[in-house]
């Protein structure tokens, strides 16, 4: 979220939180504030989330306070003995985030010197006004569908201009920036995932791993791509054999959109293993580590294609 429009939330989190409190007639209603403040996240899940622990830490906090407080008395050395009984509760049960926040509200007891019922009420208002109101202000989180599908977009265009520029290395022998592209792609798609997370932290009710999982087998698959690059950069391909994997790469090439199953392509492969296959076997070493070049290239490139066809299958009902 932009750092103007997380200045504005918190801003009117905090005072409205503070004048509602005010308005109750709650006494310390700038925790309410304070409450408000902290209780801003970066996405709805986790506020949501913090918000459930943070109440229970609240209670527990008061509980244990009061229990202290009502048999001890009003002194600083009881407030030492509530951290010693409140803080590795909270940590047990996994509320540690309510620490601070819960310990604030138990201070004004000890201000006030007061556990009555009516004054725990005050301060579980004065929570529930700061916590309630950066809920609702984080109800508004700003779409990331646009920027998530500019990053399809590009992934795209980059897979595309790696797969062409292999074609160009054998038939050319011109492949010099492929590793530059590979890498660009890699940036590309850590910056693409860490967006769809976010996106997907931002859906309480409505989630689904479809973004995320493209993205991520896009990643798979350019893994594949760098593993090819080495090889391409070393092979030393017959001329038909060339021709062959070059137009394997031109077709994949054309066929990257989500749309598109890409079964035809596992067909292509097959029949390309056949075919060189059926050829004479090597009769030098250098005939032989050609042979087994090409042969893992061709596994390579069916990896690459499966990944994309596996996906395709999972998730072909939303696309």
């Amino acid at each position: 979220m932009p750092i103007l429009e997380r200045t504005i939330k918190l801003i009117l989190a905090t005072v409205l939180a503070i004048y509602l409190a005010e308005f109750l007639g709650l006494a310390y209603a700038t925790s309410a504030g304070i409450i408000a403040i902290l209780s801003l996240l970066d996405t709805r899940k986790s506020s949501l989330k913090m918000a459930q622990n943070r109440l229970f830490s609240t209670f527990l906090a008061l509980a244990i306070a009061w229990g202290i407080f009502s048999l001890i008395g009003f002194e600083i050395w009881t407030l030492a003995l509530y951290l010693l009984l409140y803080v590795p509760t909270a940590y047990y049960f996994r509320w540690e985030a309510g620490i601070a926040p819960s310990t604030v509200l138990v201070t004004h007891l000890l201000l006030e010197k007061n556990t009555s019922l009516v004054f725990l009420g005050n301060e579980v208002a004065i929570f529930l006004i700061g916590a309630g109101l950066a809920l609702v202000f984080n109800l508004y989180m700003p779409s990331q569908e646009a920027k998530i599908q500019s990053y399809h977009h590009q992934v795209k265009d980059l897979l595309q201009l790696i797969l062409l520029r292999f074609q160009d290395f054998l038939l050319k022998g011109d492949g010099r920036n492929e590793a530059s592209l590979i890498n660009q792609l890699d940036d590309l798609l850590s910056q693409a995932l860490k967006v769809v997370y976010l996106d997907r932290h931002n859906q309480v009710f409505h989630q689904t791993n479809y973004q995320v999982h493209y993205f991520e087998m896009r990643r798979a698959q350019n893994k594949v791509l760098r593993r090819m690059a080495k090889l391409i950069n070393a092979c030393q391909l017959e001329a038909r054999e060339s021709i062959i994997l070059a137009s394997l790469f031109e077709r994949t090439a054309q066929q990257l959109s989500r749309e598109n199953p890409a079964l035809e392509l596992l067909d292509d492969i097959a029949l390309f293993h056949q075919t060189f296959r059926e050829r004479p076997l090597p009769q030098t070493r250098q005939e032989f580590e050609t042979r087994a070049t090409l042969f893992q290239l061709l596994q390579d490139m069916e990896e690459f294609i499966q990944l994309k066809v596996d996906f395709y299958q999972e998730y072909k009902e939303e696309m």
